[in-house]
This record gives structure tokens, C-alpha cells and sequence, in this order.
């Protein structure tokens, strides 16, 4: 079964830069963006073989995330269940029958760490949102996860470090959902490859000379290490400042 993630950092552009070119010659059969920035009538894009589901904040233009999947789901849900963390758009879970998809957009901690506290507690509870769900049935979590887990995974890693997305505080979060029985598929597979990043910054010419941050992921459940082929990194897919990634994850 073939996943595909992407931060398209507003959709709507997105299809102006190629998405649709990738989206079809990917071919996966769960397909999951982050960044949307509309309202679910704000797009008139059909794409045939799969059920759309969206899940957009009250702000226009601003977040939102959505899911497209050919196998039709088992049920779906929005939100983590904590009131204090809705009206972002930011997660949609959707069960299959032997196991459940969380595509999420978490929160940017934001220049000069505005957010940084949010950031924590919002951390907290996705942890707590998923631990949850996996005692019922085994997880594929995907999206921008807005942290470069080690110093491997960005360029800069000194030059960064009280920076957003590479704070001690979120790293040590990432680090406690790992340790809750996810595995960042990517880095097990490939521990040691080093410039394989999936965001760069628009400034500074930061794609061509791939300045970027790895922080966009596939994680499972431990008990689906197994079945997991390949987790890649699309770093030649344009139309974003986010590249693609991917799972590849037997049935």
C-alpha cells in the first residue's frame, strides 16, 4: 500500500505548480496534504477513484488539512477531542480495517517562540490523542511535524538551535512520542543518510543549495516495522516549500 504526504502550503497555488502532474504519476492510494489554506467550497478539483475528505480551520486561508484515499474508510474523525486545540484544521484520522491514518499539521512554535508553550501542550496531547488510538488498532501517523528530530536532520544544526522547529523542547517532545511506540520510518531505515531533507526556506536560494530541514514524516506504530518496504523522500518534487515524502507499507 502506497501513502504519500506533502505540505502544500496552500493548495490552490499548489495546483498551478505541477501538483496534479505528481499526484497522478504517484498514484498512491492515500494521498495527504497539509496546508491546504481554504474552505472545502473553495475548490473545484475532482479526482476521480478517490473519496476527498477535509478538515479546514475557521480562519481562511490559513492551515487545514485533507485526505484523499481510494480504499473507503472504516470511519472517519476530525480533531483530537480537546476543545482547546480545534478550529485549526489540523488532524484527520481515518480507521481501514487493520489499521488507523492520522495525517497532521502540527503548530509552528513561530518567530522568536510566541508559540512555544502552545507548542508544548499541544505536543502533550497529540501524544496522548494517539497513544490512545493505537491500543485499539496499530498507526500510519503522517504530515508536517514541524521539528527536525536530530542534528542530521537539517543543515544548520548549531546555527539553529533556539530556533523554531529545533528547540530542545521540541525535540525532547518528538523524542517522548518515539519512545511511546512510534518509529520514524525514515531514520530507521536510513540512520546515516545525511542532506535529505523535505523543507527549505524560500530565502537565500536555500533549495538550490539544499539548505533544508527534515520535518516532514511517516511514522508507524512499532508492531507495523515489519510491514514497512521503503519511507521516501521526493526532495525533486517542486510546487512547494515542502517536497513530498512517502510510505510504502506491505499489506
Amino acid at each position: 500500500m502506497k501513502f504519500i504526504s506533502w505540505n502544500v502550503n496552500g493548495l490552490r497555488a499548489c495546483l498551478k505548480k505541477g501538483f496534479t502532474n505528481f499526484f497522478q504519476s504517484a498514484a498512491a492510494d492515500v494521498f495527504c496534504l497539509q496546508e491546504t489554506k481554504l474552505q472545502e467550497e473553495h475548490i473545484t478539483e475532482e479526482w476521480p477513484g478517490y473519496a476527498v475528505y477535509w478538515h479546514s480551520a475557521v480562519k481562511k486561508g490559513y492551515s487545514g488539512t485533507a485526505v484523499l484515499t481510494r480504499q473507503a474508510p472504516l470511519a472517519v474523525s476530525y480533531g483530537i477531542g480537546r476543545e482547546e486545540h480545534e478550529g485549526e484544521g489540523r488532524v484527520i484520522t481515518l480507521e481501514f480495517a487493520d489499521f488507523q491514518l492520522v495525517n497532521v499539521y502540527t503548530p509552528n512554535s513561530q518567530r522568536e517562540l510566541a508559540r512555544l508553550a502552545y507548542r508544548m501542550e499541544w505536543d502533550d496531547a497529540f501524544r496522548a490523542y494517539l497513544s490512545g488510538l493505537d491500543e485499539r488498532k496499530p498507526l500510519v501517523v503522517c504530515g508536517d511535524m514541524n521539528v527536525a528530530h536530530q542534528e542530521i536532520d537539517l543543515r544548520h544544526p548549531r546555527a539553529n538551535r533556539r530556533n523554531a522547529g529545533f528547540t530542545d523542547e521540541e525535540r525532547g517532545k518528538f523524542t517522548e512520542l518515539l519512545a511511546a511506540g512510534f518509529i520514524d520510518t525514515f531514520r530507521t531505515l536510513y540512520p546515516e543518510r545525511r542532506d535529505a531533507y523535505t523543507w527549505w526556506s524560500y530565502m537565500r536560494s536555500a533549495r538550490q543549495n539544499n539548505s533544508g530541514w527534515r520535518i516532514d514524516y511517516f511514522l508507524v506504530s512499532a508492531r507495523l516495522a515489519g510491514r514497512v518496504r521503503d519511507s521516501v523522500i521526493y526532495a525533486d518534487v517542486l510546487g512547494s516549500d515542502h517536497c513530498p515524502v512517502g510510505l510504502e507499507l506491505e499489506e
